[in-house]
């Protein structure tokens, strides 16, 4: 029998949480097979079994436990079962997985499986009477919005009628519904609030607003969004245009590209950008390294790559670690400004927003053009209101002129070396 112990993931880390098993008590496991799924404060990870046997699990999911405690067992005498299917998935898994067409029902009652609307990966089937199941077809219900009723959660005729009669209404929500629910707080959570309250609480935050014109960067990507991505293999977005125009504000603003370390100031020669992504289990901020040396197709890449990594709890420490400006994008949600909190120890964090057509006054006259407010949140005690103002007003210009972002500047002066 041997132990599988919880591994070390870092200096300062000296616990993690037990999110799910992925093997069951009791299954045998191959060298290498993933057993179970762990969270630190920083990042989820998971643990690989080191031999072959019969699993014995020792910790339980939600268990907060020390680097080193033992997590579980593997008896690596034991025989590989012969025929035998072996399980690829915990409790978790099993509870969710996918239902496979002409798969047999584990109940002796004869159920009808529809698939639902817009199902993502581990809905599994819904099941309905026929009748039920014939008018969810006729009036083209999402059957996820029905309260089922009848044994083991089938979804009975009356229903279904009751989900016509009262639209809208979620399901499983009823009228005056006063039930309360508590669930304990993840240790990636635990670590956002704790920053954030630190960040109010330890540097002199003020934000700065502007706004910008929209319209050359929507010209460019409608003329050249194809070509981009048959090219490049990736769509030319947004955040490709405000990653270079910050490279280039930040390299002639050095302040907001440093943060206070003690007594001492710590300036960067490079800009590693921190992207905000909301990712299922909370905030996190994994970095884009040396974004100043980077093509427009490089920093794309590596935004879809860093965001499906968050979004399958797959980052690394070392992708979330450092960064020396941060960029967050409120606007996919919505948000039309906000004043963004500093994700410390660094100076300043840029907000982009939602773009919104609004009348603008250019040259007298009275224009619709998309706009977009922005704003940048600093520590006053390092960057002054001239640098911070200077810095988004700089942000500005290359983002409403970007044929500036090839030479930082017009390209005349470039040429002429004015």
């Amino acid at each position: 029998m041997i132990d599988i112990k919880v591994p070390a993931v870092g200096e300062s880390i000296s616990e993690v949480t037990l999110v799910k098993w992925i093997k069951n008590d009791g299954d045998y496991v191959d060298r290498d097979e993933v057993l179970a799924e762990l969270e630190s404060e920083k990042a989820t990870f998971e643990v690989n079994a080191e031999k072959a046997g019969v699993l014995k699990t020792v910790g339980k999911e939600g268990d907060t436990l020390n680097i080193g405690d033992v997590l579980a067992q593997i008896d690596e005498t034991a025989a590989k079962p012969e025929g035998k299917p072996q399980a690829t998935s915990g409790k978790a898994q099993e509870e969710n997985k996918p239902a496979i067409s002409g798969q047999p029902a584990p109940e002796k009652k004869v159920v009808v499986e529809m698939p639902s609307q817009n199902t993502s990966s581990g809905d599994g089937g819904i099941k309905a009477t026929p009748v039920a199941s014939a008018i969810i077809a006729d009036k083209k219900i999402d059957p996820k919005t029905i309260q089922p009723s009848g044994f083991n959660g089938k979804i009975l005729k009356d229903d279904v009628l009751g989900a016509i009669a009262n639209p809208g209404r979620k399901a499983g929500i009823e009228a005056f519904n006063r039930n309360e629910r508590r669930e304990k707080m993840s240790a990636l959570r635990k670590t956002v609030s704790r920053r954030l309250v630190e960040a109010k609480n330890t540097t002199a935050m003020l934000t700065t607003f502007n706004e910008v014109d929209m319209s050359k960067i929507m010209a460019i990507r409608t003329a050249n969004k194809e070509k981009f991505k048959e090219t490049h293999g990736v769509n030319l977005g947004f955040m490709s245009f405000f990653t270079k125009a910050i490279c280039f504000a930040l390299q002639e603003w050095p302040a907001v590209n440093a943060y206070i370390d003690g007594d001492s100031i710590v300036y960067h020669d490079y800009c590693d950008i921190s992207i905000a992504v909301s990712a299922p289990k909370g905030l996190v901020v994994p970095v884009i390294r040396n974004a100043e040396s980077l093509s427009m197709f490089e920093i794309e890449k590596k935004v879809i790559e860093l965001a499906t990594k968050a979004r399958d709890n797959k980052l690394s420490m070392e992708e979330m670690q450092g960064g020396t400006f941060t960029i967050t994008n409120g606007g996919v949600f919505g948000s039309l400004m906000s004043t963004p909190i500093i994700n410390i120890p660094q100076s300043a964090i840029l907000g982009m927003h939602k773009i919104q057509e609004r009348p603008v006054v250019i040259d007298g006259q009275i224009v619709v053009r998309p706009m977009m407010y922005v704003a940048v949140s600093y520590d006053h005690r390092i960057i002054d209101g001239r640098e911070s103002v200077s810095f988004l007003v700089r942000v500005k210009e290359l983002l409403e002129n970007p044929e500036l972002l090839l030479f930082g500047k017009d390209p005349v002066k470039a040429l002429l070396q004015l």
